[in-house]
């Protein structure tokens, strides 16, 4: 049904125009994922958004109601837990925004839909501590801001997100002319790119056009070994809870509602507890051995939107019971540490240095808001630190730190596996204060440098260094430090540019593919250019890089 004309949008249509947003993103994936400024097989922008909002579609899909208010609100509550990267991380607060602008809305009219937009533009600038523009931002704010001023009065739907998209597309346009890392690299921003696949595929479906991909975002069935749990079981593992709790002014003085009350309620009947409040609406997760008790003590504030309780001990979706089945809790101690790697050789290696908890964030695996939250339940601390290893991760962590109610938790801003490494190398938690701990891990990574060496897939010249696509490249965090035919060469000349000279130690971790042949030439080459560093050898496993090097 062509909705171009209708000057209302409910909870039906709404739910439409996301479906397909999220569907024309997903078919345009690889060429979002190519935008990116080093020119590496890693992009993950694409993935990393689409993941995101895929995440939120089941749970819009779950609100029976014709509101496009508790629609966009079921949207945005599942795009906040699974966003990762930055980009996912941004998506998720302009979606949140928006949620912000329909609230209490069974339908809006175009003038309230551009007003919700210029919320979701408000708390995506917001989540940024520097916001850049040339990015995402940028795009959003721009495409927003000329649909709400051609579209004041009685417009339509179907014009609103015509003007939307056209100016969306000439600010992405422009993107490079803001950023001269986009401009050098000769692309456009990627998370801008997402955004109007995003923003294409909702006009679609305003015009009846949906885009389909074949896949229905539901939760698959839960295939249910009742087996796992007869009348000679005992309960070990409790329920895994979670609701959303509409707060009702019959019940309760909404506005000064407090959720720290229900947060010592929850953690004095269980764990993993994570809650916050959006707008009215609670939403909430622990593992309690008594559901029925969150039930009443909640009950007293509000009416249930949804609830979920799941025995724990149940198989589900035909994972294997051990993989399936919680972690045992561990003891309450003061301080724990939770990391970032790629590849079993990295994560055995942190975890040897001291990490609790070591969660993959190899290629297209940036870890979720919910990812980290899960880790900080499994490390069961007073106090936790957290590495990201990645410039892409640490708005996430750090979204992660703010939504977590169980521990007091810092994020260590480290942009690369050298930075964990010296930390971990250097472990201590004798200073006792958190916040002390946190600083020296500051100082311990000051002098660690990683460099990366990968295959190029285009042409490019960046930082002053001319690629052609398939050569190898090094660079370190987001300098371009050389190029070549050879993949040994660069390795060296970027032990070279990195003064490995002056350092005291070599790390390199070796990626998937590289040979023994490889490994020895590193090794003999290391062993006469450099004879005085003490080096180490790992086997990496990482997939993108062939190798990483870390030079303390």
């Amino acid at each position: 049904m062509d909705n171009s004309s209708s000057k209302k949008i409910d909870g039906q249509l709404f739910e439409k125009i996301a479906l397909s947003g999220a569907n024309n993103l997903k078919a345009n994936l690889k060429i979002v994922n190519d935008l990116n400024v080093f020119p590496i097989p890693d992009g993950d922008t694409g993935d990393n958004m689409y993941m995101t909002i895929a995440g939120g579609i089941a749970g819009l899909k779950a609100v029976e109601e014709n509101s496009v208010s508790k629609k966009s609100r079921a949207l945005a509550d599942g795009m906040l837990l699974n966003a990762r990267g930055n980009s996912g991380v941004i998506f998720s607060q302009l979606f949140a925004g928006i949620a912000d602008g329909l609230q209490g809305l069974e339908e809006a009219t175009v003038e309230q839909l551009g007003k919700a937009f210029k919320c979701g533009v408000c708390k995506a600038y917001g989540s940024v501590s520097q916001p850049v523009e040339g990015t995402i931002l940028t795009v959003a704010r721009e495409a927003t801001d000329y649909a709400c001023e051609k579209n004041c009065g009685n417009s339509t739907v179907g014009k609103f997100f015509e003007d939307y998209i056209t100016e969306m597309k000439a600010s992405l346009e422009r993107t490079p002319d803001l950023l001269d890392a986009l401009k050098e690299a000769g692309v456009i921003d990627s998370g801008g790119a997402g955004l109007v696949y995003v923003a294409e595929g909702m006009k679609l479906a305003i015009e009846g056009r949906e885009v389909e991909t074949g896949d229905d975002f539901s939760k698959k069935a839960q295939e249910i070994d009742f087996s796992r749990f007869n009348e000679n079981s005992v309960m070990q593992f409790g329920y895994c809870t979670e609701l959303l709790l509409q707060l009702t002014t019959a019940k309760t003085d909404v506005t000064a509602f407090k959720t720290q009350p229900l947060i010592d309620f929850l953690e004095s009947i269980g764990d993993s507890v994570v809650c916050f409040i959006t707008g009215t609406v609670v939403k909430l997760h622990v593992h309690t051995f008594s559901p029925h008790k969150v039930l009443e003590y909640c009950s007293a504030y509000g009416e249930f939107l949804t609830v979920k309780i799941e025995n724990m001990t149940l198989q589900h979706n035909g994972v294997s019971q051990e993989d399936k089945k919680p972690k045992r809790k561990r003891a309450r101690r003061k301080f724990a540490l939770v990391t970032v790697a790629t590849g079993k050789g990295l994560t055995d290696v942190f975890s040897e240095l001291g990490a609790d908890e070591v969660i993959d964030g190899g290629q297209g695996k940036n870890p979720s808001i919910e990812g980290f939250i899960e880790a900080f339940d499994d490390v069961n601390a007073d106090e936790i630190f957290v590495l990201p290893n990645n410039s892409n991760i640490i708005m996430a962590a750090k979204q992660a730190s703010e939504l977590y109610q169980g521990s007091k938790v810092h994020v260590v801003p480290t942009k690369n596996f050298g930075h964990a490494y010296a930390i971990l190398s250097m472990l201590d938690y004798s200073l006792g204060d958190g916040d002390a701990i946190a600083n020296q891990m500051v100082s311990d990574m000051a002098d660690a440098v990683t460099g990366m060496v990968t295959s190029s897939i285009r042409d490019a010249n960046i930082d002053g260094v001319e690629i052609e696509n398939g050569d190898y490249i090094g660079f370190s965090d987001k300098v371009m430090l050389t190029a070549n035919k050879d993949k040994i060469a660069v390795y060296f000349d970027l032990a070279e540019k990195l003064s490995a000279s002056d350092k005291t130690f070599m790390i390199v971790a070796y990626g998937e593919n590289v040979t023994a042949e490889e490994k020895n030439k590193i090794e003999q080459g290391v062993g006469e250019k450099y004879p005085d560093l003490e080096f180490y050898q790992i086997d990496g496993g990482q997939e993108v890089y062939d190798f990483i090097v870390i030079l303390e």
